[in-house]
């Protein structure tokens, strides 16, 4: 075989392997878009849900509006939020006011009997779980993408064909503080 073939073979393996990357790349950008879509599902689910909420501990506790008047300012900022770091600062906001509202029901023993109170509460605690995972699993996604093109020899072509790295969905400060400091149990005194 002569040296041009040999050339044209290589070339060929060449293309053939950025072909390759090149679509995975693509993949796993879709798999981290998909994920991230998934929680936006699940995040308005969660939003749909606040106003019932708010409007039933309303009926048990009206005097304490600036509970509800934060939860539904949280609500609003969390659904204008559009990126990843945007959303997840909001829905940490969003999630501390939703814990002060809890607080608020806990003062109102008709409330927590209320069944009306209690399947929401049950649903929203339903959909933060589902939120967890989906943050999981986006995540997941991201980092596998994050990865892919920081890797040799994706790393010299990733970011000329619009690779850019996406943004984990990470804990809000409040969210960190509470990972930080365990729970404390206590048996009485």
């Amino acid at each position: 075989m002569s040296a041009g073939i040999w050339v044209l073979i290589v070339i060929a393996l060449l293309v053939l392997f950025g072909v390759f990357s090149f679509n995975r790349l693509v993949a796993l950008r879709q798999a981290w878009r998909r994920a991230y879509a998934d929680i936006d599902v699940q995040l308005k689910q969660r939003h749909d849900l606040i106003p019932n909420l708010v409007e039933t501990v309303k009926g048990y506790a009206a005097h304490e509006s600036g509970v509800f008047t934060q939860v539904t300012q949280a609500r609003a900022a969390a659904m204008r939020a559009t990126t990843v770091p945007e959303k997840s600062a909001a829905e940490g906001a969003l999630s501390g006011a939703l814990a002060n509202l809890f607080a608020v029901a806990e003062n109102y023993p008709q409330l927590k009997a209320n069944e009306n109170f209690r399947a929401l509460q049950d649903e929203l605690t339903d959909l933060e779980n589902k939120i967890a995972a989906a943050r999981r699993f986006l995540n997941n996604a991201v980092a596998e993408y994050n990865t892919a093109i920081q890797q040799f020899p994706a790393v010299l072509f990733a970011g000329t064909f619009g690779f850019e790295p996406a943004p984990m969905f990470e804990l809000d400060a409040a969210e960190k503080a509470e990972v930080k400091e365990p729970p404390k149990v206590s048996f009485g005194a």
